[in-house]
């Protein structure tokens, strides 16, 4: 009887500890923002229509918390090497969590940190990135490559993080 006891006993507890477990997982795991496709395309559209409006052809690319692409958009008449200068800014962004240009300014200044420009082949240091952060949480970048120097790219980037309700727009830096 001993021993139909103990299996009975044995069985409840691996029955409970199934049934326990998967609460107790779930508790582990952290949410996370994530940029939805929609919104992200609508921000992408508004730094093309920025830089249009301006005069310039540019691409723009939104890449995820991951650094992967999200979302990619060639104006009309923009140079093919704009999309992977865009795309490049935004990983840049999201991966050093903040503006491209600070970067770039920064080894420029400081000779010893120009290993930066080599950690991979999809960092850029060039104006033009920005990191979306959204309750104070980075959720992504964003590049945008194209127009005839930094600080118009940056104008358009700035327009799409206003679309996104980014925490901050760089407006002005």
């Amino acid at each position: 009887m001993t021993n139909k006891l103990q299996s009975l006993i044995a069985g409840i507890s691996a029955l409970s500890i199934c049934l326990l477990s998967p609460l107790t997982w779930a508790q582990d795991f952290p949410t996370q923002k994530v940029l939805p496709l929609e919104l992200s395309t609508q921000a992408a559209m508004a730094a093309i229509k920025k830089c249009h409006d301006d005069g310039f052809k540019v691409s723009v690319a939104i890449v995820d918390q991951s650094g992967l692409l999200k979302v990619q958009l060639k104006a009309d008449g923009a140079g093919p090497h704009t999309l992977d200068s865009s795309r490049r800014k935004a990983y840049t962004a999201n991966s050093l969590r903040d503006s491209t240009h600070k970067y770039a300014v920064m080894v420029a200044q400081k000779p010893e940190l120009q290993s930066l420009t080599r950690l991979n082949d999809n960092i850029l240091l060039l104006g033009g990135g920005f990191p979306i952060k959204i309750g104070g949480e980075v959720v992504g970048g964003i590049g945008v490559g194209g127009a005839p120097g930094i600080q118009f790219d940056e104008v358009c980037a700035s327009a799409a993080l206003k679309v996104l309700k980014a925490d901050d727009t760089f407006e002005g830096k």
